[in-house]
């Protein structure tokens, strides 16, 4: 009876601050017996996680409210804060840039094992498509 008393309270203080370490320590037990619980305990894994999930929204609330409040007095990082994680206009961008070169014409060596390479991935290459690869192959001979 004073196992289920112990969870209840355990239960109780977890839904107020979501962190185990600080509700085992409001009352008085380890960490380790909460843990060796869960992993015994379907129902009591459930409640957990359930108050878990309540305590974080809870703490979430009181964070938007802080937030809130910072803004209505101006304070320049909360308004920035708020826009940068709510508002796609102002999120922050990469950008990326880059100069690509061109590499030089392949070998027929090289166009040669790319072309074995085409032919050995498909099971099945109708005749228009051995034409123009073919007519590829000799564009690019002429060319180079």
């Amino acid at each position: 009876m004073k196992k289920e008393r112990t969870k209840d309270l355990l239960l109780e203080q977890v839904r107020k601050i979501p962190i185990i370490q600080v509700a085992c320590e409001k009352i008085g037990i380890a960490r380790a017996t909460v843990y060796r619980w869960k992993a015994e305990d379907e129902q009591f894994r459930t409640q957990l996680e359930e108050v878990l999930a309540e305590g974080e929204a809870l703490i979430n609330d009181m964070g938007e409210s802080q937030l809130l409040s910072l803004m209505k007095e101006k304070s320049w990082p909360a308004i920035s804060f708020w826009l940068r994680h709510r508002n796609p206009k102002f999120r922050e961008r990469l950008e990326v840039t880059t100069n690509v070169k061109t590499q030089d014409a392949l070998s027929e060596e090289q166009q040669a094992i790319v072309q074995e390479a085409l032919r050995l991935a498909s099971l099945t290459q109708d005749a228009k498509a051995k034409e123009d690869a073919h007519e590829l192959k000799k564009e690019n001979n002429e060319q180079a």
